[in-house]
């Protein structure tokens, strides 16, 4: 079976020099492989190294061992193109957690995020969690999540990403345990077709510090996987999935290929592919896209 290892460092960086290629290489030699030609993505950022004859266990444990200080990802090299992206939103698309913006404008961002930090590290019940935190808003105005949306800002490659996946016949999704309002609107600005997240209960132009139910927690995550690629006639091994926090991991595992994006450390340790250096143009490169693939 033809494997690939994808190198990928960040962008712009040129911090993939042909020495770490090259340490690479020598790795999977080292352990068992017949190694291929090196395929450049991107300059100096992202290259494909075809091998044969070693398992992905084997080849991960010795990439893991050898710390080339990159992010070095091993797959079946067919069917790397993907037909589904379905994405986690705070701290993915975005760089950081909705909610944890819209507690700063009730003055109670700092008791949020640590109650957010927790729950995305796996350490509290999802939904308790859920609760806890939106009923410290119980009061405020509904404008307010105008305002925390000003200060909401796209994660690298993001608009890329999903532009990208669409060019290419590709259907992009936004499952979060988030808010709609804020699906919504990345939805709007980003191009996905397709958003679903939690609903903010209000009454009088208020929050009520209630939050609809069910709540959409990983189980939702791994329905939503299945629903769309069913509707889109596919199997959810041709669905890329990435997100960053616990919630996540269950979608991740089922997903053709499943991406811990800078996550957090249980999430990491739980994930077979790991990205902490490369930012969302990296889902696009473990596909096989060369940057001059690139749709902006």
């Amino acid at each position: 079976m033809d494997l690939v290892l994808t190198l990928i460092t960040a962008p712009h960086s040129n911090a993939l020099s042909d020495d770490i290629v090259e340490r690479a290489k020598v790795v999977l030699a080292g352990a068992g492989a017949s190694v291929g030609d090196v395929t450049w993505l991107a300059d100096g950022e992202a290259c494909d190294i075809g091998f044969v004859g070693l398992s992905i266990d084997i080849a991960d444990t010795a990439l893991r061992d050898a710390n080339l200080g990159v992010d070095a990802v091993t797959q079946v090299a067919s069917r790397r193109r993907k037909k589904l992206l379905i994405a986690d939103m705070d701290s993915t698309m975005v760089t950081g957690e909705t909610l944890d913006e819209l507690a700063a404008f009730a003055g109670v961002k700092d008791r949020v995020a640590a109650i957010t930090a927790r729950a995305m590290n796996g350490e509290l019940d999802f939904e308790a969690a859920l609760d806890e935190r939106v009923g410290l808003l119980d009061g405020m105005s509904t404008d307010m999540m105008a305002e925390a949306w000003k200060t909401v800002e796209y994660t690298g490659g993001a608009k890329t990403l999903v532009a990208t996946m669409k060019a290419n016949g590709g259907f992009a999704a936004l499952v979060s345990g988030g808010f709609d309002y804020f699906t919504g609107a990345v939805r709007a600005e980003l191009g996905f077709d397709f958003d679903q997240a939690n609903v903010l209960i209000t009454k009088d132009g208020k929050l009520t510090g209630k939050v609809q139910k069910p709540v959409l927690d990983r189980q939702a995550k791994v329905d939503a996987l299945e629903k769309l690629a069913a509707q889109q006639g596919i199997g959810v091994e041709d669905a890329i999935a990435v997100g960053d926090g616990a919630n996540d991991l269950q979608m991740i595992s089922l997903a053709g290929i499943g991406v811990a994006f800078h996550a957090k450390p249980s999430v990491q340790q739980q994930a077979r592919i790991c990205i902490n250096h490369g930012d969302l143009t990296a889902l696009l490169y473990l596909q096989g896209y060369a940057k001059a693939d690139f749709v902006a």
